[in-house]
Order: C-alpha cells, then structure tokens, then sequence
C-alpha cells in the first residue's frame, strides 16, 4: 500500500463523515420545521384553554395565577441558568450545568406557551387571544407584571452577589498584602 493510497482513504473517509453530519443537520432541520409547524396551530389554542379552565371566567384568579405564574416561571429558569454558568468549570460542572440549563428550558415553557399567545399572529394564536380574553381575563397583564417582577429580584440577586464577590476579593488581598506594622513608641525619645 502506497502512501497516496492511505490518505486516498484517509479523505474518503473524513468526506464521508462530513456528508453524514450535513444530511443528519438537513435531516433534523426538516423535522424542526415540521414541528414548528404543527406546535404552533395546536400549543397557542390548547395552553389558552388550560389556563381558561383553570381561571374560570374571575378577574382576581386571572390576576393571582398571572402573577404566580410571571413570577415563578421566569425567576426560577433565571435562577438555574445562574447556576449553570457559576459551576459550568468545575469538576462535573458541565453535567449539572447542562441539566440546569434543560430543567430551566421546561420551567420556562409556561411562560413561553403564553408569550406565543401574546405575539403569535396566526389564527392559533388569535384563537387563544379570544378565549383569554374571555375566560382567563387578566392573565396575561399580570403574567407579565410576575414577569417583571422575577427580573428586578434577579437582578438584585446579580448585584448582592457582585457585592459579595467584590467584599470577598477585598478580604483575600488584604490577607495577601497586611498594612505595615510601625515600631512601638518607647517612652524615652
């Protein structure tokens, strides 16, 4: 065997991998849309009657579960991917980084099914409008207040661990580098 011959089939054989990866990514692109397609005339309809028959018709439970539902289901994701970047470097980090990232993504469907209530254009997403409208009034004004909510607490945990961060680095150089000790006074000078 010749030495053009090994890298004859070293290519064939990486042009054969590439092929591959290339119709597998056209293959699950394809189903991705087909997906999309499907979800997108059934989730909008079907979350807007879950949440209607949940509701049923009151403006104060559209308002208490809009608000439980904005502030939980936005906060806790936020706070999971918070996690997964802080121990994304560890040991097994990338593990329970992954997974946080994913438990977050399921969280956060509820919140998703509605925002594609609220800004979805197509006649699914029309059809829920009406019957949110109808038998889940307040839901969505107060999902989005709940929403709102989980972000300012967020963004408070950010800045109190930044501070703590920031007093901790102080701390540590400080240890590092003690202030000069001044020789004591004696009483003959």
């Amino acid at each position: 065997m010749t030495t053009g011959e090994v890298q004859s089939s070293g290519q064939k054989s990486t042009m054969t991998v590439w092929r591959n990866r290339a119709i597998i990514t056209v293959a699950t692109a394809v189903v991705l849309v087909i997906a999309y397609l499907i979800l997108s005339s059934f989730i909008p309809r079907w979350w807007a009657q879950r949440l209607a028959s949940m509701v049923h018709g009151s403006f104060t439970q559209g308002i208490w579960w809009g608000l439980v539902y904005g502030l939980v289901f936005t906060l806790v994701p936020l706070l999971l991917v918070l996690l997964a970047v802080r121990v994304w470097n560890r040991k097994g980090g990338k593990f329970i980084a992954g997974a946080a990232v994913i438990i977050a993504l399921l969280l956060a469907l509820p919140n998703l099914m509605t925002l594609t209530i609220v800004l979805g254009g197509n006649n699914a997403a029309h059809a829920g409008q009406r019957i949110l409208d109808v038998d889940a009034p307040a839901f969505r004004g107060a999902c989005l207040v709940g929403a709102i909510v989980a972000a300012v607490v967020f963004a408070l945990v950010l800045v109190l661990m930044g501070k703590r961060g920031l007093t901790r680095r102080k701390a540590a150089k400080a240890a590092e580098n003690p202030p000069a000790q001044t020789p004591p006074m004696t009483g003959a000078q």
